[in-house]
């Protein structure tokens, strides 16, 4: 008796009936006919019967087994370039058999390079189902997957989880049917569209997918409007004094978002709205005036960013604003002394600091509030779960969950928004501030660096200033990636080239006293050229920075580019993105430039990086806890998610328990609601 592969199917997540039987083929073998051998068509998969004329071992460039078939119509060559003695044993001469494969042309005729072989017996009559293929593992065999699902469809009642009257609103087909026709497709189905996923059965289970996911989140937007929050309302004189003595006006989409977030905090109910805006739209602002709203009702604030040069950009630009107005603005971050750092838990723990500004430093165990009642978490997609609700955790005596509001500069495609985001409120900042010109973006080959840096020198001649990114730090620091310039050795050139700039390096592995030193130094004008790795990505704000250049740009992915490009174009000034790219470039790699060199709407290129890449990227470490779909695509689909959050909304609130089976038997143990 052959032991089952045990283990080894944790890997295809194999552990339920129902798993085996969502285990669905990734193409069909259609094995329903025989094809005379001269009518065998080169470029299609097919299935011949005949006998073994011939089997021979030869090394013609390399060691292979050739095997002749025939029938009544004509001869076929089967070529082995990996075989064993049991194969040479199955195609003996004499011997009748079936093969099947892709047909093509040869030298020496019509070929079938390792068809699929087994022995054919008289009379045997042909399948009248295709033959799946499945997603598998090494020591998990086809056939073993085929018996156990077939098992499984044998033995498992395929019930319906939605409501027979919602159902019948989609004109979607039974479950049972899909599942059933999806592993055993009857003769004369389109095999080649059943892989492609196409059809009613594969937009069946794609909805009954998109509908777990759908009520998952809703469950947990429920669950977070049970739980209680400090009302904190609008209309005190902080807020009134900060708008009134900000130095620019804010824009129509600024004020409408600054609505939204108004109304929710001053709700018993903790508000988790995100702000997504493209890069330079004033998100900061917008969350300042929320920190003041927080303040007026008596209560602290923190606001939490993933690194330390956006940390210390958010505490520069927000003392400016509050500080004058006598609010007590503490910084908290990793590489304060210890002393330093006392003294700004003290001022949070006794409530002396309103607003606490830093980095992962605040979710560290000795970190408590007094009262907090607002949390703000910029690039909140380089936070996971955990992270966030540990910060909700210091909120001290206050009572309640403190209100969450979340940012991020990487625009958020809309599908994306209404599926794996929808526990959320969002909220979009869709316009720039007045004066601001778009980035001029310019691809440009290697070989022409000798024009780039003409133009850097005439940049800094006119008193603006340069960014130079590069991928790496030091040469060889990645061996797949060692021929890419590295940060230092391109400071060290352009150095010598343009020996009448003052030029800066800054990159991840600086100590953080010497980050803020190159920093401070580029705002403050005392520096022309920075050359910089990818930590200038988010939250650098120097205006007159006017010249981007960008080494090896075909290594960055879209959204790292529209990030590194947002750090210009700040000022009133036509800035200009330089993409320095190597030849030749891959597709992929060129699709990428165009895309940005096309658009410099953030929303368009996330929605086209969606296409390119999937969702992964864009939820970052929110992705723990929520599984990846595994067959519908959120540009493909919309419609189908469109239906999903319909149908959702309606089983919460007259099927609970349907809707709860259906979580279960699409989830399983990675049912967890996200919460945080």
């Amino acid at each position: 008796m052959r032991r089952s592969p045990g283990k080894r199917l944790e890997r295809l997540g194999l552990e339920r009936d129902w798993d085996f039987l969502l285990h669905l083929p990734l193409r069909y073998i259609d094995e329903t006919q025989l094809t005379p051998i001269a009518r065998l068509a080169p470029g299609e998969e097919q299935q011949a019967e005949g006998e073994v004329v011939a089997c021979e071992v030869t090394v013609r460039g390399r060691r292979q087994l050739l095997v002749r078939l025939a029938d009544e119509s004509g001869e076929l060559l089967l070529r082995f370039f990996h075989f064993y003695p049991s194969t040479r044993q199955q195609l003996a001469v004499g011997r009748r058999v079936r093969v099947y494969g892709p047909v093509r042309g040869g030298p020496m005729g019509l070929e079938i390079v390792h068809p699929r072989v087994h022995a054919a017996h008289a009379g045997e009559p042909l399948p009248q189902r295709l033959t799946p293929v499945y997603p598998s593992t090494e020591g998990v065999g086809q056939a073993w997957l085929r018996a156990r699902i077939g098992r499984a469809l044998r033995d498992v009642e395929i019930t319906e989880t939605v409501p027979a009257e919602l159902l019948a609103a989609t004109g979607l087909p039974p479950l049972a049917e899909a599942i059933a026709g999806l592993h055993q497709p009857p003769p004369g189905v389109d095999a080649a569209a059943l892989a492609r996923q196409q059809g009613p059965w594969w937009e069946r289970i794609r909805f009954d997918e998109l509908l777990a996911q759908q009520i998952s989140l809703r469950t947990a937007r429920a669950r977070r409007a049970e739980r209680s929050a400090p009302p904190l309302p609008a209309g005190g004189a902080l807020v009134a004094r900060l708008q009134a003595a900000l130095p620019f006006a804010l824009t129509a989409a600024q004020q409408r978002v600054r609505r939204e977030i108004e109304a929710d905090l001053a709700r018993t109910v903790p508000m988790q709205r995100l702000i997504q805006g493209d890069v330079g739209s004033g998100k900061t602002v917008v969350a300042a005036l929320a920190a003041a709203q927080a303040i007026d009702a008596g209560c602290q604030a923190t606001l939490m960013a993933p690194t330390e040069i956006l940390a210390e950009q958010h505490f520069g630009r927000i003392v400016q604003w509050l500080a004058p107005l006598g609010v007590q603005v503490a910084w908290l971050a990793g590489k304060l002394k210890a002393s330093e750092k006392r003294a700004a838990q003290l001022a949070a723990a006794s409530g002396a600091a309103q607003l606490v500004i830093g980095t992962h430093a605040l979710i560290q165990e000795a970190v408590q509030f007094a009262n907090l009642g607002l949390a703000i978490v910029d690039e909140q997609h380089r936070f996971g779960v955990a992270q966030r609700l540990r910060l909700r955790s210091r909120a001290g005596a206050q009572e309640g969950t403190p209100h969450l509001l979340m940012l991020s500069a990487t625009p958020i495609p809309r599908t994306l928004a209404m599926s794996y985001f929808a526990d959320l409120d969002v909220s979009v900042i869709d316009e720039l501030p007045p004066g601001r010109q778009p980035v001029v973006t310019k691809l440009v080959a290697a070989g022409r660096r000798d024009e780039v840096l003409g133009r850097v020198r005439a940049e800094a001649a006119r008193g603006a200033q340069v960014y130079w990114v590069c991928p790496l730090v030091n040469e060889g620091e990645d061996e797949s990636t060692a021929e890419l310039t590295a940060a230092s050795a391109m400071y060290e050139q352009t150095r010598a080239l343009l020996p009448e700039l003052r030029l800066g390096l800054l990159h991840g592995q600086l100590p953080p006293a010497e980050k803020t030193e190159v920093m401070g130094a580029f705002a403050a004008g005392a520096i022309d050229v920075l050359v910089a790795t990818t930590v200038i990505e988010v939250g650098v704000d120097v205006p007159r920075a006017t010249l981007m250049v960008i080494e090896h740009a075909q290594r960055f992915g879209l959204a790292q580019l529209h990030q590194l490009r947002g750090r210009i174009g700040r000022g009133a000034e036509q800035s200009f993105c330089v993409l320095l790219y190597d030849e030749p470039l891959s597709e992929a790699a060129r699709e990428r430039l165009k895309i940005v060199y096309e658009s410099s709407d953030g929303f368009e290129i996330a929605r086209r990086d969606l296409a390119l890449r999937g969702p992964g990227e864009f939820l970052g470490a929110r992705q723990s806890g929520l599984p990846l779909l595994r067959f519908a695509d959120l540009e493909r689909d919309v419609d189908l998610l469109e239906q999903a959050r319909g149908v959702a909304l309606r089983m919460l609130a007259g099927h609970p328990v349907q809707a709860a089976a259906h979580v279960q038997r699409w989830l399983g143990a990675r049912a967890e609601y996200l919460v945080a």
